[in-house]
């Protein structure tokens, strides 16, 4: 019996890529190993955004966070084919608006389809051939399918989703809580430590996550319990390293120039407690992380804090 995996057939697609950092690079690694095409648009590339926007089947904004409202802007005015397909695989919140990225890119293209990609992803990883799995979100399910087949591979498996904005939480939080994390693996603080700080991490999440409007099932799945996992226990994801450097006496200053690539959980905390003090959710992990970010506390000051917290039922 033939144990092959087989994967939905699908016609060769153009990906324009907004962003060819890591990770921009890294999907479009995939979807070229599938035979698909890829172009790829930056601020310093020599390709302009126009022929990217115009050729694409699919356009994938790989951006920072803080470039997504420039790059939306410039997308805009150049207007999209009618059945160009928007993914966005960037995991963090607006300054000002404190929205995900999916929905700035809903809201200006509100009758078109948005495909949320986001998983436990770690870039080297899959740039190395190893087997990753990841979810593909959407409200409108033929796109999600399309976009599961254009990824999926042996290597690479692809699900979907019907809940985008949970799936796009759950990837933009755990950042919060893989800055914890570093720290706590910094000050050497044990395997029990560990195991409480990412369970209680995991519930903090589901509680803003919920409180925003996404599903509660959607965190215990690949975006939130599966990155919450491998980012909060590698050394290759960026917002670990914040932490853990932090928790070695480190100053932010120091530590992100050396970083490759952007560390989104350090903005996306800051948005989080703007936020979380609106609508008045309790994010106490968060709340340690962004005092030490900011400068306020030492690591070990913000363990105490959150050791110390009145004692109550689980």
């Amino acid at each position: 019996m033939d144990n092959t995996p087989t994967f939905p057939a699908t016609k060769p697609q153009t990906l324009g890529i907004l962003g060819a950092g890591v990770w921009g690079r890294t999907l479009g690694q995939l979807v070229t190993q599938n035979g698909h095409r890829v172009e790829y648009w930056s601020r310093s590339g020599d390709r302009s955004l126009e022929e990217i926007v115009t050729e694409a089947n699919i356009l994938l904004s790989a951006v920072s966070m803080k470039g997504v409202a420039s790059v939306l802007s410039q997308v805009t005015a150049l207007g999209l084919a009618p059945d160009t397909i928007i993914v966005t695989a960037t995991k963090g919140l607006d300054p000002q608006t404190t929205a995900t990225a999916a929905q700035l890119w809903q809201q200006a293209f509100p009758a078109r389809p948005v495909v949320v990609l986001a998983g436990p992803n770690l870039s080297k990883e899959i740039q190395q051939g190893l087997p990753a799995a990841t979810v593909v979100a959407s409200n409108d399910e033929g796109a999600a399918s399309l976009v599961q087949a254009v990824f999926s591979s042996s290597n690479f498996r692809v699900y979907t989703n019907p809940d985008p904005l949970g799936v796009e939480l759950g990837g933009t939080l755990k950042n919060v809580m893989a800055i914890a994390s570093g720290v706590c693996d910094g000050l050497q603080l044990g395997t029990n430590a560990k195991a409480a700080l990412l369970t209680r991490g995991l519930t903090e999440i589901i509680r803003i996550g919920t409180h925003w409007g996404a599903q509660m099932e959607t965190f215990y799945g690949l975006s939130g319990l599966g990155d919450l996992l491998a980012t909060c226990n590698s050394p290759l994801s960026r917002n670990y390293q914040v932490g853990y450097q932090l928790a070695q006496g480190k100053t932010l200053a120091e530590i992100l120039p050396d970083l490759e690539g952007t560390a989104e959980g350090v903005n996306t905390t800051q948005v989080l407690i703007q936020r979380a003090k609106t609508l008045q959710i309790s994010v106490p992990i968060s709340y340690q992380v962004h005092q030490l970010l900011e400068g306020k506390i030492t690591p070990k000051d913000a363990v105490e804090a959150l050791m110390l917290r009145d004692i109550k039922p689980e």
